[in-house]
């Protein structure tokens, strides 16, 4: 493996991981300013976003076990945003505690 593409590919994976850590930083902020608990879609679009990057980053690493638990998230988070759109078209504000 050549360097230019170690640190493209250490570089994605840190991108990929600062983005799921993010996701933790927006839901305090809006739990904050909301004064209660809330998980605001941008929660699941930052998990989603991290984790597929994990997960390309697992797979190019070639760690099955990485990869396995990265594959489970993704699931998670495309479900999660389907149900809030599912919520949003009959009219009803996703739960936020």
């Amino acid at each position: 493996m050549e360097w230019d593409d170690s640190i493209a590919w250490t570089t994605f994976g840190l991108m990929g991981q600062s983005a799921f850590f993010s996701r933790f930083l927006v839901q305090w902020v809006v739990s904050e300013r909301s004064g209660m608990s809330v998980v605001p879609r941008a929660f699941w679009y930052l998990s989603l976003i991290g984790s597929a990057a994990m997960l390309i980053y697992a797979i190019h690493r070639q760690e099955p076990i990485f990869a396995l638990g990265q594959t489970a998230g993704v699931i998670v988070y495309v479900r999660n945003l389907v149900l809030i759109q599912r919520q949003q078209k009959i009219g009803r504000p996703p739960d936020t505690a």
